[in-house]
């Protein structure tokens, strides 16, 4: 390697770290952002969850047109997962893929709606069957559209036996988890919901829980759609402004150690020179 090659790599590496670092501001900006919404949704979606654990287990199913149906006899899976459009956003995608493979699911007797473009390719490459895709627009004004698909799904047919949705979980900026949550059937879902209610005294509930089940039970799953699509935006945004940020010092590392191996070169040019002269000098002295 000589010195200009070395030159030649430095500006390079220069120059990749500006895009880096670029990218790092901007998925910082945006990770702070979806973050915040993540946090500040987190006590409504909680205090949603308890109320819904009172109503729902104070109604018999049989007065729920939503809670009386079951697809016991359904022979297949339809899941909803959620991943990105970009790359360079670390293990982001990976860990999905590795949570999949993990939970051992059919990919024969399990179809897919997709949202973010790098699972369905996953699905896609395992054989498994997309039946939507919602990778063109925002993810979040997809939202209705979703649950719509699948709520349609779940109740004009009887194949599907239970609809889950998988997605990274945001615990903290340095930290997340794959996770499956379960949306359908709402009898299922009722047993979930009694398990895990808060005990915070009893409620009045005005019109009768009989009235106001079916279309509370309907916001309260798309709103489980919408908080695992906010809570994969704040993943995905951390991981990328991490990786960002590594590649950005990777790349100081790399200048660093290139321009100490400039140095080397041109101090060995220069010690060579020297040598020349000094070799020339003798030679007409003698």
């Amino acid at each position: 390697m000589n010195l200009r090659t070395v030159r030649k790599k430095i500006k390079s590496v220069k120059n990749v770290r500006k895009i880096t670092k670029a990218m790092q501001l901007v998925s910082g900006i945006k990770m702070r952002k979806s973050q915040a919404a993540e946090l500040e949704g987190r006590p409504y979606r909680d205090g949603l969850n308890n109320i819904m654990a009172k109503i729902a287990t104070r109604v018999e199913p049989q007065h729920s047109l939503l809670l009386s149906r079951t697809n016991e006899e359904g022979e297949k899976k339809l899941l909803i997962l959620i991943s990105s459009n970009k790359g360079l956003a670390g293990s982001f995608n990976v860990n999905l893929a590795r949570f999949l493979l993990k939970s051992e699911i059919d990919f024969y007797k399990t179809e897919f709606v997709t949202v973010g473009s790098k699972g369905a390719h996953f699905v896609s490459k395992m054989g498994g069957n997309v039946l939507a895709d919602f990778s063109r627009g925002k993810p979040l004004t997809e939202v209705s559209a979703i649950f719509n698909f699948v709520f349609d799904k779940f109740f004009q047919s009887s194949i599907y036996q239970t609809i889950t949705v998988v997605y990274n979980r945001f615990i903290s900026t340095l930290k997340s988890e794959p996770t499956e949550d379960l949306l359908l059937p709402l009898s299922l879902l009722r047993e979930k919901l009694f398990t895990e209610q808060k005990q915070t005294g009893i409620y009045l509930i005005e019109p009768s829980p009989e009235k106001i089940i079916d279309q509370l039970l309907r916001s309260y799953v798309e709103d489980k759609i919408r908080g695992a699509i906010i809570s994969s935006e704040a993943v995905e945004h951390s991981m990328r402004m991490m990786a960002m940020k590594n590649a950005t010092d990777n790349a100081a590392d790399v200048i660093y150690n290139l321009t100490l191996v400039g140095n080397q070169l041109r101090q060995e040019k220069i010690t060579y020179e020297l040598l020349d002269m000094v070799t020339s000098k003798e030679s007409v002295e003698n």
